[in-house]
């Protein structure tokens, strides 16, 4: 195993864990994974790390897929798509030019001005508004909400929590959200690979990383799919909230 990136097998159990805690985050809490983003670049090179998460996430995906597929919102997934196809194009020039360290700091700030955003949104009186306004309003949220989205699976496999705040602030329950989310990430991080190809991220060496952690996003799933039932919605929300600003420090202060 250390002929792979150099990794220690006391580095491979903790990239075995963060694989887990993929599997939990499809299934269960929607943006822990930042977590598990964290541990691989702490890990590996930051750049390398984007390339082998990513077939791991899609693993994920498809579990909770297989789980969630019958709640998804789909009005609300064509309506992401365009600005979200914006964002992972302006991700991958991004990726392409800029240095490790802007990357982790850019990802951080966003993540946590997302949690920010979607406290005071939380704390604020809703006020009713014209049926016009509020769809015009709603179609700009999902416009800059989708380009961030892109640009951040993109660059740091780190969409899930700025997804996460949007499908919050639509105000979708627990089932609805996770259906919705599996299925948009699936499709987005399906169709990253061609460009993660493209910038050297995803090669033989990656695969083969991916090839020995795989293996643990299954249970990790199985797990999710227990304890969500087991989880009230407010107490839902508060874990993605509480995941994503730890995911934005983590970016921030490493």
């Amino acid at each position: 195993m250390h002929d792979i990136f150099g990794i220690t097998p006391w580095e491979f159990t903790a990239l075995a864990a963060a694989a887990l805690l993929v599997g939990f985050s499809k299934t269960a809490v929607s943006g822990a994974n930042t977590v598990s983003l964290a541990i691989f670049a702490a890990i590996l090179p930051a750049r390398a790390s984007t390339g082998v998460l990513l077939p791991i996430l899609i693993c994920g995906d498809i579990l909770a897929v297989l789980t969630y597929r019958r709640h998804a919102h789909w009005p609300t997934l064509w309506r992401l798509f365009p600005a979200v196809a914006g964002g992972v194009v302006l991700g991958t020039v991004f990726l392409a030019l800029a240095g490790d360290g802007a990357v982790r700091t850019s990802i951080g700030a966003i993540l946590l001005l997302m949690a920010a955003v979607t406290l005071w949104r939380r704390r604020r009186a809703e006020t009713p508004e014209p049926e016009e306004t509020a769809t015009r309003a709603a179609r700009v949220k999902a416009g800059s909400y989708g380009v961030l989205g892109g640009f951040t699976t993109m660059v740091a496999n780190a969409g899930g929590p700025v997804m996460s705040m949007y499908l919050l602030s639509a105000g979708f329950r627990k089932l609805g959200f996770l259906g919705t989310s599996a299925w948009f990430f699936l499709i987005v991080n399906s169709a990253k690979v061609p460009f993660s190809v493209g910038l050297g991220l995803i090669d033989g060496r990656s695969l083969l990383l991916d090839a020995c952690l795989v293996a643990f996003v299954v249970p990790g799933a199985l797990i999710g799919k227990t304890a969500v039932n087991r989880i009230n919605q407010r107490l839902f929300e508060q874990l993605v909230i509480a995941a994503t600003i730890l995911g934005g420090l983590q970016l921030l202060l490493r």
